[in-house]
């Protein structure tokens, strides 16, 4: 993700980014690069508009099921049932707060 990152800056400049440039991003900012990674971003991103293959790719993310329609139903019916729960941890950590006060004797761990 950092070479997509750093041929993203680089493109900034309006030109098509050469991997010197993307090396130098990368090692601006204390990344050690690999050069055949970069080399790699640099060849399938040549000749292309930038622009025009993150709108290709946010098309593709459009139709990626993200399951919350599914998890959705489950959470409003566990609602009730967790804010029971969480109350009844509280009084749970009163007493256990109660409780280690009278073993602690004023002794630390440290002390």
């Amino acid at each position: 993700m950092r070479y997509v990152a750093a041929y993203l800056l680089a493109s900034l400049s309006g030109k098509e980014p050469s991997s010197d440039e993307i090396e130098k991003i990368l090692s601006s900012v204390g990344i050690e690069s690999d050069s055949a990674k970069v080399s790699l971003i640099v060849k399938e991103l040549k000749g292309k508009n930038v622009d025009e293959v993150i709108e290709s790719g946010r098309s593709k993310l459009a139709s990626v099921p993200t399951g919350a329609a599914v998890a959705a139903p489950a959470a409003a019916g566990a609602a009730p049932a967790a804010a029971e729960e969480k109350s009844a941890k509280k009084e749970e950590k009163k007493e256990e707060s109660d409780n280690e006060s009278d073993d602690d004797m004023g002794f630390g761990l440290f002390n």
